[in-house]
């Protein structure tokens, strides 16, 4: 899991620069992510820069290595079926050529190109495609030392890294969208109602525009199931804002 979260001084409306004030939210965040089971060490980290919050996202999940994972891990079949990223040599040109073939979806290209970005690649030469439903992309591609992929093991690391890129922005579950007046504790409050509820938050996107919150959460049960039309229902119900799906 990750996230990037923008907040305020709830007096002010603005930025919080006092250290300490920082330094105890940290530490408070540390508290909750980790939890009672902690398997692998969580990280937080306050940042003024002007990265996109969508690529510092893979970057969180990159250095993280979430696309280390085992086979049964990445998906179910159908999906790993309709995701194909290959790795090949273009020894005459010196280039490295990836291709990558998926179902299409908004941001696609953001995220493939990021990746390799962040991954201290340089596109020199690319083809994309996106006709119906399917996705076509072609890269070639070098080190930024000017060098093409040299061995296996690092085929399969941009091979799987590609994977975790596709996969990441990938929604499973049904789509919340929670629109109404903004105020302090609205987005603890309808988390705490959707785990009261039993539901498990896939991803979210959470925007406020002037008093105006719009959220727009997937959900699914706590094992991953569809969730029942009932338990929509009595979320609704609690949550008391505009709802549509």
């Amino acid at each position: 899991m990750a996230s990037v979260v923008y907040i305020t001084d709830e007096a002010t409306g603005l930025s919080i620069d006092d250290p300490d004030r920082l330094a105890k939210i940290k530490q408070l965040l540390l508290y909750v992510l980790k939890g009672d089971i902690d398997k692998k060490s969580a990280n937080t980290a306050v940042s003024v820069g002007s990265t996109h919050k969508d690529r510092r996202l893979h970057q969180l999940m990159y250095a993280d290595r979430d696309y280390d994972v085992d086979d049964g891990d990445s998906g179910s079949t159908s999906d790993r079926n309709k995701l194909l990223v290959t790795v090949d040599d273009c020894i005459d040109k010196g280039y490295t050529v990836v291709n990558l073939r998926c179902p299409d979806r908004p941001k696609l290209l953001f995220d493939t190109v990021c990746t390799l970005t962040d991954m201290q690649y340089v596109v020199y030469h690319g083809t994309v495609i996106a006709e119906g439903p399917e996705a076509y992309q072609e890269y070639y591609i070098r080190h930024v030392d000017g060098s093409p992929i040299s061995s296996e093991a690092e085929r399969q690391r941009v091979i799987h890294c590609l994977e975790a890129a596709v996969r990441r922005r990938t929604s499973e579950g049904i789509k919340l969208e929670l629109c109404g007046e903004d105020r302090v504790g609205l987005l603890s409050d309808v988390t705490r109602i959707f785990r009261e509820n039993g539901l498990s938050v896939n991803r979210a996107e959470v925007t406020t525009r002037g008093s105006q919150a719009m959220n727009v959460f997937y959900v699914t049960d706590v094992s991953g199931n569809p969730v029942k039309s009932e338990t929509i229902e009595t979320v609704r119900k609690e949550i008391g804002l505009t709802y549509c799906m």
